[in-house]
């Protein structure tokens, strides 16, 4: 227990000084940190829903959209532009306070989980997954034609001038620069700790759910659910529940996205980018929250880090132009994945309970 506690304590200072050392590298090191943080934050959703109840979601990714569009809607001047009425009602553009978007976002997400969930609670498997797979492209396709004939997303040109976070009880302004003790924080850094904060929220909420008697439940459908069934779990309502919990992840991270980048366009949540965030769970391994944020860590700072790489070496130069740095980035993520799964088939960090086989009979 103590030596537990030390290991707690010594990650916490770890990473409360981490982006401060990254600052001296440059923001750029600071910015990959953040994201990483956001898909971290997805993956814990989605493990709500693949991991632990067992239903292969191939379009979480629609959820992480519902949640970017709502802020962005909130806190652009977009809406305001477009329709005289809200204009006229709110002359200065809408600004939505944090303490709105934030649950806000949870919530809308959540339901359009739940409206997903609903209509594929006899589908398993390979047909599971091609359903949500078409409801993540068809929300992806409706951002990208809902500006005519009414413009409510912008179509492919997305949302432009998002407002950055802001807690004007502390006189807080995340889009801006700052000092902490005379230290310089720059933007990047002060959502680190933003999005720090609401992820350690999140991996508590995600223990908590594992250990309750709700997480038990996700877990026998997982295993058998003609079992679970006949032991008088609710499978109906427990499959909507992950789907709606594990949205609300989805939301979340999309409202802290937006934010954070202050423009959204429907490029941004392309299939590729649900195929990842599944990736990062199957390789952390499945159900184990520990692992799933290893998997988070490496799959999103990987590529950034071997983009920094390629550009270093120039391999364009190198090669005269026919390598191209993307595509050798691609390749050498995919050829680790490949490498990873080989070695180790339930994830880099599987859970030790999953899988365990029976005790074996004791012969007297």
């Amino acid at each position: 227990m103590k030596n537990r506690l030390v290991v707690f304590l010594l990650a916490a200072v770890g990473l409360l000084v981490l982006p401060l050392l990254a600052q001296y590298a440059g923001n750029f090191w600071v910015r990959i940190i953040d994201f990483a943080l956001l898909y971290v934050l997805l993956a814990l959703g989605l493990n709500i829903v693949v991991g632990f109840a067992g239903l292969l979601d191939l379009g979480y990714i629609a959820f992480y959209a519902v949640g970017a569009y709502m802020f962005g809607l909130l806190a652009s001047p977009h809406l305001a532009d477009t329709f005289p009425t809200i204009k006229a009602i709110f002359p200065g553009g809408l600004h939505t306070p944090l303490w709105v978007v934030i649950p806000l976002g949870a919530a809308i997400a959540g339901l359009a989980g739940v409206l997903l969930g609903a209509p594929t609670l006899k589908l398993r498997g390979d047909y599971l997954a091609i359903v949500t797979l078409g409801f993540g492209e068809i929300i992806r396709v409706f951002l990208n034609n809902l500006d005519a004939p009414v413009n409510i997303t912008n179509g492919p040109k997305g949302l432009l001038q998002i407002d950055s976070m802001k807690i004007p009880l502390l006189d807080l302004d995340f889009g801006k620069t700052g000092s902490l003790f005379g230290y310089p924080l720059s933007s990047v850094t002060k959502y680190y700790y933003l999005f720090l904060i609401i992820v350690v929220i999140s991996v508590i909420i995600c223990y908590r759910l594992e250990r309750s008697r709700i997480g038990r439940a996700w877990m026998a459908i997982r295993e058998d659910e003609v079992a679970a069934k006949a032991m008088g779990i609710n499978t109906r309502n427990l499959k909507l529940m992950a789907f709606g919990m594990g949205a609300t992840f989805g939301g979340v991270s999309g409202v802290l996205f937006a934010t954070f980048q202050s423009f959204i366009s429907p490029e941004s949540f392309s299939l590729q980018e649900s195929i990842m965030v599944v990736a990062m769970v199957v390789l952390g391994g499945i159900g184990h929250i520990p692992g799933v944020i290893l998997g988070a860590l490496l799959l999103a700072g990987l590529p950034e880090v071997l983009r920094w790489i390629s550009g270093e070496l120039d391999l364009q130069m190198l090669t005269g132009g026919r390598l191209d740095a993307a595509i050798l980035r691609q390749l050498l993520i995919a050829l680790a994945m490949i490498a990873i799964m080989l070695a180790r088939p339930r994830g880099l960090w599987p859970s030790p309970e999953h899988g365990k086989a029976a005790p074996a009979a004791v012969v007297t």
